[in-house]
């Protein structure tokens, strides 16, 4: 049996969570709690290029200081 993250023939959704972090998630699992879908079920390679297009910035995990803001090390 395929790995159902890396499957390339497998039918996927883009999930996005309350932090905006995108998830490639296989269309026969269950949506995990916390997470919405961003783009229903289509290919992986759609779905690549729909996070590509919308995830644009790496966001800091909540409670975390940005890279540029206060606390960082250089």
């Amino acid at each position: 049996m395929a790995n159902p993250f890396e499957d390339e023939s497998a039918r996927y959704l883009v999930l996005v969570n309350h932090e905006d972090r995108y998830s490639l998630w296989p269309a026969a699992l269950a949506v995990p709690a916390g997470w919405r879908v961003a783009l229903g079920e289509t290919d992986r390679a759609a779905c690549l290029a729909y996070v590509d297009r919308h995830f644009t910035v790496v966001l800091p995990r909540a409670g975390e200081p940005a890279p540029d803001g206060p606390g960082r090390s250089v």
